[in-house]
């Protein structure tokens, strides 16, 4: 998923590290590990937060993040990652792509606004931004826009309010991220919508709940774990969690407002419990429903009736998994696989 809330935690955690550096990759010719928007920080310790490639570019730009450092400049990188010899930047991988890679030491400013991004992102909202290049592949301007119609960055010139108009057009149309030349601005601009981290509900707190939670914590999910139990609900038991929710279903889940962009999986292992959960989810807009169990008996929860299809029974791909690690294997995949069509179908070319 999104690793810049890994890297915004990294960033604004009790260690602060002077003379960060940001990198992303901001266009990608033919194939690569990663795509456009991915981004990794490189900590003037040595340390790294993310990655970019499966390994053959981080050590490289180490050293470039340095450069950057040392002149106070944004830069950027070119690797051609084309040719299979290992003289090349290939290093026989023979990914075959060529990758651009925006190196951005951290300056309080940008801090600043990094500090503004993850205010948005942490409270649920999608934030659009737009970087300026320069003709040296620098960035000379940005800005960002998050849903709730805030705008922060750094602009310079008389073009701010074109600016604006043409980020708020942007976010409206979900992009692809990448880079793309507009006419208004006279420049190429790069272009990144950041998501809040996808929230999950699990209902039930059973010992089988436990590698579920923490192998979609592990992937980007934000995770709510609900029980009536408050003796298995809780951070002890659920330490991957980020929220816990005790309580009946008919008390719990008017408190969660469930948007169309949260997944929820029903696990309780109580008939009379699962069957009021999905009474109270009939109808809602969701990224993703799932019922653990054989199919018969989600039929018998909703008392014979067609399982409707927005209904994933049983929750899971079909991967022949036992037990509790492979089930939450599966279970994951499955809704990483429903957050990448969901996202595909937004997702346009932005053309003026």
């Amino acid at each position: 998923m999104e690793g810049i809330h890994e890297i915004l935690n990294a960033l604004f955690s009790d260690s602060y590290h002077e003379g960060d550096c940001l990198a992303t990759i901001i266009h990608v010719k033919g194939s690569a590990y990663r795509k456009e928007g991915t981004s990794m920080l490189l900590r003037s310790d040595g340390t790294k937060v993310g990655m970019l490639s499966a390994g053959c570019l981080e050590t490289d730009l180490s050293y470039r993040a340095q450069e950057a450092r040392d002149e106070g400049k944004v830069k950027s990188v070119i690797y051609d990652m084309r040719e299979e010899d290992d003289l090349s930047w290939g290093q026989g991988a023979g990914c075959n792509g060529v990758i651009h890679v925006l190196l951005e030491p951290v300056d309080a400013f940008l801090r600043d606004h990094l500090y503004k991004l993850k205010f948005h992102l942490d409270n649920g909202h999608r934030v659009t931004m737009i970087k300026k290049m320069t003709e040296e592949n620098s960035v000379s301007d940005y800005l960002f826009l998050s849903d709730d119609q805030h705008y922060f960055g750094k602009w310079h010139g008389r073009v701010l309010n074109e600016a604006k108009s043409l980020l708020n057009e942007i976010h409206q149309n979900f992009p692809k991220s990448g880079i793309r030349y507009f006419a208004e601005l006279s420049s190429n601009v790069y272009i990144h919508s950041f998501e809040p981290k996808p929230r999950l509900v699990v209902f039930g707190a059973g010992a089988d709940a436990v590698p579920l939670v923490k192998v979609a914590s592990q992937t980007g999910f934000s995770v709510i774990v609900s029980d009536w139990r408050s003796a298995l609900c809780n951070v002890d038991y659920f330490p991957d969690a980020d929220g816990w929710l005790v309580g009946n279903p008919h008390e719990t889940i008017p408190l969660l407002h469930l948007t169309r962009s949260d997944s929820v999986l029903v696990l309780t292992h109580q008939f009379q419990k699962d069957q009021e959960i999905l009474d109270h989810l009939k109808g809602k807009d969701l990224m993703y429903l799932g019922v653990l169990g054989p199919r018969i008996r989600t039929q018998r929860l909703l008392e014979g009736l067609t399982i409707p299809q927005e209904i994933n029974s049983p929750a899971g791909l079909s991967i022949g998994a036992e037990g509790a690690e492979e089930i939450a294997i599966s279970i994951v995949a499955e809704l990483i696989q429903k957050q990448r069509s969901k996202r595909k179908q937004k997702a346009i070319t932005f053309e003026r």
